[in-house]
């Protein structure tokens, strides 16, 4: 399967995971900006929540969250800072936080391990 293609499974996923788990209210997703792409973008009570999704069904390549690189989240920050203030929002003035969904497929099942406020 593509890369794309299993970018967006992995995102699918996670979006049902989210909703079923966490409770989220997901207000986008694949957010794109001059930096890179949000892939979900939720609220958690009064707190945005940008959520970077990644996914692995082999570990051959290491554990997915380890993909988020610190240039990776400096991208994510600055498309964050980016979509708040498209939307009318000075960033200083609202709550929020950087998430990571890792989905590791381990002998057949779906294993998550969830990072509030990873970076």
């Amino acid at each position: 399967m593509e890369n794309r293609a299993k970018g967006r499974r992995g995102e699918l996923i996670a979006q049902k995971w989210i909703k079923s788990k966490l409770h989220l209210d997901i207000l986008e997703t694949n957010f794109r900006s001059p930096w890179g792409e949000i892939d979900i973008i939720a609220k958690d009570r009064d707190t945005w929540v940008f959520l970077e999704v990644k996914m692995r069904e082999s570990l051959r390549a290491g554990l997915p969250e380890e993909a988020v690189t610190k240039e990776k989240q400096n991208k994510i920050r600055r498309s964050a800072l980016f979509y708040l203030q498209k939307k009318g929002y000075n960033p200083e003035d609202v709550f929020f936080r950087f998430d990571v969904l890792a989905i590791r497929k381990e002998k057949g099942k779906l294993q998550f391990f969830y990072y509030p406020g990873s970076f």
